[in-house]
């Protein structure tokens, strides 16, 4: 039957396997991207159907949800022609009648189905026209073969409309799956975890949880499937980042910084425009020691909007400067690198360091003379955007690069960037003012060393945060004349730019329309920007905003992360329900950038979800980033985190950072231990661990030396 020769069996296409075929294949292919025996292995079930129980056909109301039920299969009808023929059919037993329906493969249906035959039935229970029915559901004649093989918990796959109406349903990807494992022995699925740590937590072997995970008999069962699974992925992230980290350490040699010089002395007594906060003492003593061991530093710096993240920075720089090395800051958009350029100019100057700004925008002989400075030396900082990665960019010697919300650059950028510097790798410092809860640091930043600045400085105040509907607007709309009678600032924040007519949303041409009519000139002033304007005119609009020209800034979520006002004192957003929880607390950090009382304002419909009530409801009670990130985790799940697409490591099947914390954090300490007594894989029982980490490293880069 496989006529294709490979050198595994698991990796054999799936169009060999016994009921599959070319055509089946390619759909399989496309639209769950299986390729293999081993895609369809471990393509699991999200869920599964408990076919020990069933329904009466009298007992069903339109509420019923998913139900199964057993009947014989009374009249089937053709009704209507051509795309909009469809098949009726009736289903009894002994307490009731319920139509069973279906729209689309009709003649396959009509070919395989038997009048007089006894079903069990699973679907949907939905009514049309005062009738109960259950459109498109899954169908199994019952004989004595059916019985024989009847699985107690059935599993549901992912899938398609396509993929059902093309025969590939629930019932024959089961059949698929049951063929696969009955043709699989421990010699296809070795195990692969060492004998202490599946002796040591009681584990079944790969083999049966495989089997257990697809067609367990009971919870039981399931739940020590699952488990075994969990832990197995966990662990083997967990290995290869502490692997990745402990190789750098140990190879990837880093310009020692070993001397404390004139620029930082200079800076630290005469200079610094404030008391550093007792987090950011903590995170410049876990720098400088990084930056004087001889080994390259790969640090991430988490800290909330306004916590000081820049003047770490800034003072990392020094460092840098004072050992003779140059330094590049690297900003995701224009304003972002233009408000780093300001604020460190003014810094720099004082201290005679010279700073260049760079972006696309730089041309003619302004650019030319920058890079010769760069290339020459003479310039000890540049600061821009995406530019810096360009060709013609070259330094002399790059000691240091600062990468700002990492989150916005591709992999291939940062790893650009990191190779400018031909002589060794930069000290690397990547900074983020998105909280990143621990599970998810630790998984996505696991080969990096994590500094965290979890405390505001002195001064600043708590962001009052308020929620309001429409029924409050025109309190609202008093109380922004109210600040800005006050020579402050509002930002008011739209999450659509044009109106859609699936979505009843107060869209921001309307919003900008309606403001002016309340806001009119000359007495107000209001600046838009959203994301479809050119940069050129979106620059103009945030930098009018920044020179006090205008009092009300219309933008979308294009100012989540952007100029720095201070003056602005109240962020307004509309339409809360629509974002996510580190979206808003982001807009929220907007403002609270002075020294003045500032307030975020969440506008919202009436009707609102359990889960949007719940955001609001932890915007409200806390500003506390790590907090609410944790709260977004739980609520959204991983893949929603902003930039966890780009780092490869979270191809996660079953494990789910937002609720397994507890398994990831002992499987992190279990692969930690391995690492101790074995760093390189080399014990015999380690075998199949070092081959699952050459596996793994084909088939990505490593994240730590390119971030």
């Amino acid at each position: 039957m496989f006529e294709k020769p490979v050198a595994h069996f698991l990796d054999t296409p799936i169009e060999y396997l016994k009921g599959v075929g070319p055509a089946r294949g390619e759909l399989l292919n496309k639209e769950l991207q299986i390729f293999t025996f081993r895609d369809l292995l471990f393509h699991f079930p999200f869920r599964y159907i408990d076919k020990t129980q069933f329904h009466r056909i009298g007992d069903l109301h339109p509420g019923s949800g998913d139900v199964q039920v057993r009947g014989i299969l009374r009249r089937m009808e053709s009704i209507g022609e051509g795309p909009r023929k469809r098949l009726v059919a009736k289903l009894r037993d002994e307490s009731g009648v319920i139509e069973l329906v279906w729209f689309k493969g009709v003649q396959w249906v009509e070919k395989n189905l038997q009048v007089g035959a006894e079903y069990v039935v699973y679907g949907r229970v939905q009514e049309f026209n005062n009738n109960l029915n259950i459109s498109h559901p899954e169908m199994e004649q019952v004989n004595e073969e059916n019985i024989r093989k009847q699985v107690t918990f059935a599993p549901v796959y992912p899938g398609t409309e396509k993929l059902s109406t093309k025969g590939l349903d629930q019932k024959f990807r089961r059949k698929l799956v049951l063929e696969l494992l009955e043709k699989i022995s421990e010699r296809e699925l070795p195990e692969m975890l060492p004998p202490t740590l599946v002796q040591k937590f009681r584990f079944s072997s790969h083999l049966e949880a495989i089997r257990h995970i697809h067609f367990p008999q009971n919870e039981a069962q399931l739940n020590t499937a699952r488990n075994r699974l969990k832990f197995e992925e966990l662990f083997f992230m967990q290995l290869r980042l502490l692997r990745n980290k402990k190789n750098r350490r140990s190879s990837s040699r880093g310009f020692p910084f070993v001397k404390i010089g004139e620029y930082f002395n200079d800076f630290y007594t005469n200079h610094i425009p404030f008391e550093l906060t007792n987090a950011q003492k903590k995170v410049l003593k876990e720098i400088r020691k990084d930056l004087g061991s001889g080994m390259q530093m790969n640090r991430l710096l988490q800290g909330d909007v306004g916590s000081g993240k820049t003047m770490v920075g800034f003072i990392t720089m020094l460092m840098a400067i004072d050992n003779g090395y140059q330094c590049c800051l690297m900003a995701p958009t224009e304003i972002l690198a233009q408000q780093h350029y300001k604020g460190i100019s003014q810094f720099a100057e004082k201290l005679g360091i010279n700073v260049g700004y760079l972006s696309g925008t730089v041309k003619g002989k302004q650019r030319k003379e920058l890079l010769e400075q760069l290339a020459d030396g003479r310039m000890q900082i540049v600061i821009g955007t995406h530019a810096l990665i360009e060709d013609p960019v070259v330094f002399q010697k790059l000691g240091l690069t600062i990468i700002d919300e990492q989150h916005r650059f591709g992999v291939e950028q940062r790893a650009k960037l990191w190779r400018k510097n031909p002589a060794g790798a930069p000290h690397i410092l990547v900074m983020t003012a998105t909280p990143i809860p621990r599970t998810l640091a630790m998984s996505l930043y696991g080969d990096l060393d994590i500094s965290i600045i979890d405390e505001l400085p002195p001064g600043r105040k708590e962001i009052i945060t308020t929620h309001r509907t429409e029924a409050n607007r025109l309190r609202v709309f008093g109380f922004m004349r109210e600040e800005i009678a006050k020579g402050r600032q509002v930002y008011v924040v739209y999450p659509l730019i044009e109106e859609s007519e699936k979505l009843d949303l107060n869209n921001l041409m309307e919003g900008f329309e309606a403001l002016s009519r309340d806001f009119p000139k000359p007495q107000y002033q209001i600046s838009i920007v959203h994301g479809k304007m050119k940069p050129q005119d979106k620059d103009y609009e945030m930098n009018r905003f920044l020179k006090m020209e205008t009092q009300i800034m219309v933008a979308t979520t294009v100012i989540e992360v952007g100029v720095n006002v201070p003056n602005a004192s109240i962020m307004v957003i509309e339409n809360t329900e629509r974002f996510g929880l580190s979206q808003l607390h982001q807009l929220r950090g907007r403002v609270g950038r002075g020294a003045d009382q500032s307030f975020c304002i969440l506008m919202s419909g009436y009707k609102l979800s359990a889960e949007s009530k719940e955001r609001i409801k932890t915007m409200v009670e806390t500003t506390d980033g790590f907090k609410i990130a944790e709260t977004d985790l739980r609520l959204r799940g991983p893949g929603n985190i902003e930039g966890k697409q780009q780092s490869g490591m979270l191809n996660l099947r079953l494990a789910d950072l937002a609720k397994d914390g507890k398994i990831l954090q002992v499987a992190r300490e279990e692969a930690d231990q391995i690492l101790e007594t074995d760093a390189t894989l080399e014990k015999p029982e380690h075998s199949g661990l070092r081959k699952i980490m050459l596996q793994m490293d084909k088939q990505s880069q490593t994240w730590s030396r390119i971030s």
